[in-house]
């Protein structure tokens, strides 16, 4: 109880904090987007929050408009859409910062599982895994950062990412759930703040396992030893 009190006051403090202090970076962001692309500045998701409620997840549009009729696969995006500018918000994690109102509002909190939309939840999130549905989604958590660091940016293909990254994301989405904390989010928040400069300022394209990935990688493994990435 003392934990989700202390959480819930971090959350409100630093997401009022930051939409203060960046609100230049967002008209920055929002100029940009309009000059490189035709539509809204504000991408909006359906996505399932605590307890399986869902909720409409803000992000910054960093694809050009779908055309009617075109098919989107389930995880990654078609590159081909992404604009230059989109682009470089995405990768520097910018285009996730309207998410700051969801963590104001309190359908998301600064750490917790990235949310997925009903259709990849009754996928993913079954038995065992239901447990994620107990916490609030978040910025960041073990299993965005090991997408971050592992998956998104790097795996292009549809298949081997379901096949190599999916496993290990979810599983880091469970275990999060076991390892909740005050200590475990200052360090998901602390390496948050490290990749991203690691990838955005170093531009590093290699990173290895933290203690918690490669044991839950090494679990895996022992499980479904050919589903996931060595």
């Amino acid at each position: 109880m003392f934990y989700k009190f202390v959480k819930r006051g971090f959350d409100l403090f630093n997401s009022t904090l930051a939409l203060v202090v960046l609100s230049p970076v967002f008209l920055i962001v929002c100029i940009g987007i309009k000059i490189s692309s035709k539509g809204p500045v504000f991408y909006k998701s359906e996505r399932i929050g605590l307890n399986g409620k869902p909720f409409t997840m803000l992000k910054f549009r960093s694809m050009h408009i779908k055309e009617e009729g075109t098919k989107e696969s389930q995880y990654l995006v078609n590159s081909s859409r992404i604009f230059r500018f989109g682009s470089f918000i995405r990768k520097s994690k910018l285009d996730e910062l309207p998410q700051l109102i969801n963590v104001f509002k309190s359908d998301m909190s600064v750490v917790g599982p990235r949310p997925y939309p009903q259709s990849v939840v009754d996928r993913l999130y079954t038995d065992e895994y239901s447990k994620v549905l107990s916490v609030k989604p978040g910025l960041s958590c073990y299993d965005s950062l090991y997408d971050y660091a592992h998956g998104e940016l790097f795996v292009t293909d549809e298949n081997e990412y379901v096949r190599t990254v999916i496993p290990v994301r979810t599983e880091l989405a469970r275990v999060y759930v076991d390892k909740q904390s005050i200590r475990t989010d200052l360090y998901i928040i602390l390496r948050t703040i490290g990749l991203i400069f690691d990838i955005i300022v170093r531009r590093k394209t290699e990173f290895k396992y933290d203690k918690t990935e490669q044991e839950t990688i090494e679990a895996l493994q022992k499980k479904q030893p050919s589903e996931v990435m060595s």
